[in-house]
């Protein structure tokens, strides 16, 4: 019996045979990103089931799979990685289907078509997306009044020659795909030759003076606002969420998608190979797959729902620019090739030389 069938019933003792009740008893252990879950969500999926809800956090794709691959698969029971780091995960055994072949989620159908069958998890079984949105350029808008919506404020030391600046910490392929762009390959670049020439970007980059380092991408925010950096990485919604909040603080935050290319990512719900409690884990994702969660969760994080029924009740800022991003931007953003092999292993090592050199 699925979570969406249990909800008029008054007590789990009722519902035995249920994966609820088979995991009433347990607790759920999600790994999730940084300030990614609504409190009132583990709330309310506390009571409701008597399942309790134990977050860790990571900052990076990067950090989760490393954290992972040291024995972290049979410690968690949901993980939210981004859709390229999905086949990586399925290729190194880390993360299982989230049911078995001819069980569907229940609330699956109510996403959107492009989210149900997408290329990094073609037949939806490993993945179910929880947040998507882009990735851009945060900076000081009394620094650039008006800046050209480029990477060369970033990139390019005739454009920004003084003040300090710094690139998204952890995540090899993204920052790569952004020195693609700038270069003329485009963030979607794969293969060694726009590779090499990226990495090679990235050791001019760290050596100008400006350059601060790597920082995370909500760091990323609070830097510019205290004047530490005045250029960076952010995600869109972090950004609008931190101006509507407390617009005497964060209103002179400025962000952009540059224009030669940037990353639309999707940020999804896997269970990890060894999960210790795969019922709790389907009874939460279930959970999340309601309209009504889907839409709170957008509306505490201030990102896009992938969740097609969601989208009526949703704030009417999510659905404007920087939330959702307009006609004119998506033509600049792509998702994240998924690589792996001996692909990888020479990203891998570019990176590494890159980051020492």
């Amino acid at each position: 019996m699925k979570l969406a069938h249990l909800a008029g019933v008054a007590g789990l003792g009722l519902a035995a045979a249920s994966t609820l009740a088979h995991a009433e008893a347990t607790k759920l252990h999600l790994f999730n990103w940084t300030d990614y879950m609504a409190p009132s969500i583990i709330e309310d999926f506390e009571a409701e089931t008597g399942i309790e809800v134990v977050q860790n956090y990571y900052n990076s794709n990067a950090e989760l799979f490393s954290k992972l691959t040291a024995g972290g698969d049979a410690q968690y029971d949901l993980i939210v990685p981004s859709d390229y780091f999905v086949p990586r995960l399925i290729d190194a055994g880390l993360i299982q289907p989230l049911a078995a072949e001819g069980e569907p989620l229940a609330g699956r159908d109510n996403l959107l078509p492009e989210f149900r069958t997408p290329s990094f998890d073609p037949e939806g079984r490993y993945t179910v997306p929880y947040q998507w949105g882009v990735t851009g350029v945060v900076y000081n808008t009394e620094t650039f009044p008006d800046p050209e919506p480029s990477w060369s404020l970033l990139y390019d030391p005739e454009v920004n020659r003084d003040y300090p600046f710094a690139l998204l910490k952890g995540d090899a392929q993204f920052t790569f795909g952004t020195l693609c762009a700038f270069q003329g390959s485009g963030f979607d670049c794969v293969g060694e030759e726009p590779w090499v020439a990226a990495a090679q970007g990235l050791i001019e980059t760290r050596q100008r003076d400006n350059f601060v380092g790597f920082v995370g991408a909500t760091a990323a925010i609070e830097q510019v606002v205290s004047g530490v950096i005045h250029a960076g990485i952010a995600y869109n919604g972090d950004v609008a969420a931190r101006r509507a909040g407390d617009p005497d603080t964060y209103g002179g935050l400025g962000f952009f998608v540059p224009e030669e290319g940037s990353q639309r990512w999707v940020d999804v719900l896997a269970m990890p190979a060894q999960a210790p409690n795969p019922d709790a884990a389907r009874a939460f994702v279930e959970y999340l797959l309601r309209p009504e969660v889907a839409a709170r969760l957008s509306n505490h994080n201030y990102y896009t729902t992938p969740n097609e029924a969601a989208l009526p009740m949703v704030d009417p800022a999510l659905r404007e620019p920087p939330v959702m991003p307009d006609a004119a931007t998506r033509e600049h953003l792509s998702l994240t090739p998924s690589v792996g092999g001996d692909q990888l292993q020479m990203l891998q090592q570019l990176w590494s030389e890159a980051r020492s050199r």
